[in-house]
């Protein structure tokens, strides 16, 4: 196999193919670095050329959901070679549930509006799947009229194939898995090397019920990349995550193993998870991701790193 090829597998009861590593677009968003419009549309049609072709989108992502559009207007991709989720915000009384303060407009109206200006945005008929993103409150959502009433007039119109939730509160996931309205789910930031509590309450709940799963986080927004944490976070702002992302980095270093290996691979392992999706900033991020995820590591490896670290 080649260092660059990208396994897949089915997402859920969805049938989709995704690769296991989906693009995070908030990596060519600007929010991590300035990317051009020609560079993020070369970033794009390189991903797809290695088989990560499913791209995660969000309005809160910077400017991404607008170069996602672009690209496929001047023909770099063609929608039919590409899977796109959709992130519905939920975050604050915001435009669009952005971030900021205030209660979101959970009404089934907004949620319709929201995604058919997503569609305008994108330049596409419809979303292979939406899911509503980091919600405060979950009962509304779920409420007569409420958010997903929305998204699931979105489906019936022809709009979105697929619908499901986008957060991390493990037991707003298992109300929504307990419903059986949804077909897909992201949780983040639970299922890494520093914490793995999404194992034993979400995965098991989403799994029985055939959920296609997406896990956010895989290498905590850089902290188990291998790459000093004090050179994109100041030591002033250090909290126990960066911390203990140090100490892992200084481990691996001394014991001549990737970090960017170890922590991708940890999360491979769980075959209930069918997608990691990584925001890459430029073509060697992607490239070198692809390539952790393909390196050799031995089962022992992973757990003496995870008894080091208990």
């Amino acid at each position: 196999m080649s260092d660059l090829a990208v396994p897949r597998r089915t997402w859920g009861n969805t049938g989709l193919s995704i690769p296991v590593i989906p693009f995070g677009t908030q990596g060519f968003g600007n929010n991590f670095g300035p990317v051009t419009d020609e560079e993020a549309c070369d970033l794009i049609r390189h991903a797809v050329d290695l088989g990560v072709n499913h791209f995660d989108c969000a309005r809160c992502y910077g400017d991404s959901l607008r170069k996602l559009g672009v690209a496929i207007e001047q023909g770099v991709v063609s929608r039919d070679e590409i899977i796109i989720s959709g992130r519905l915000c939920c975050h604050s009384a915001a435009e669009w549930g952005g971030y900021g303060d205030g209660t979101p407009d959970y009404s089934a109206e907004r949620a319709l509006a929201d995604l058919q200006g997503q569609l305008e945005i994108l330049g596409i008929e419809s979303f292979d799947a939406m899911l509503i993103h980091d919600p405060g409150d979950i009962d509304p959502t779920l409420a007569r009229g409420g958010t997903l009433d929305g998204l699931e007039m979105a489906r019936e119109n022809g709009l979105v194939d697929f619908l499901g939730y986008g957060m991390r509160q493990h037991e707003f996931h298992l109300k929504v898995i307990g419903s059986g309205r949804t077909d897909v789910l992201l949780t983040f930031g639970d299922l890494n090397l520093l914490r793995q509590t999404a194992r034993s309450t979400v995965l098991p709940a989403a799994h029985k019920a055939g959920l296609g799963i997406l896990n956010g986080w895989s290498i905590m927004r850089g902290y188990l990349t291998g790459k000093p944490v004090e050179t994109f976070v100041p030591r002033e702002r250090w909290g126990e995550d960066h911390e203990r992302g140090e100490q892992m980095r200084e481990w691996a270093e001394r014991n001549d193993v990737s970090l960017l290996e170890l922590a991708l691979q940890f999360c491979l392992k769980d075959d209930r998870v069918h997608g990691n999706p990584i925001g890459n900033l430029n073509k060697e991020q992607l490239e070198a991701n692809i390539r952790a995820i393909n390196a050799p590591m031995a089962d022992a490896t992973i757990e003496q790193f995870l008894e080091a670290h208990r």
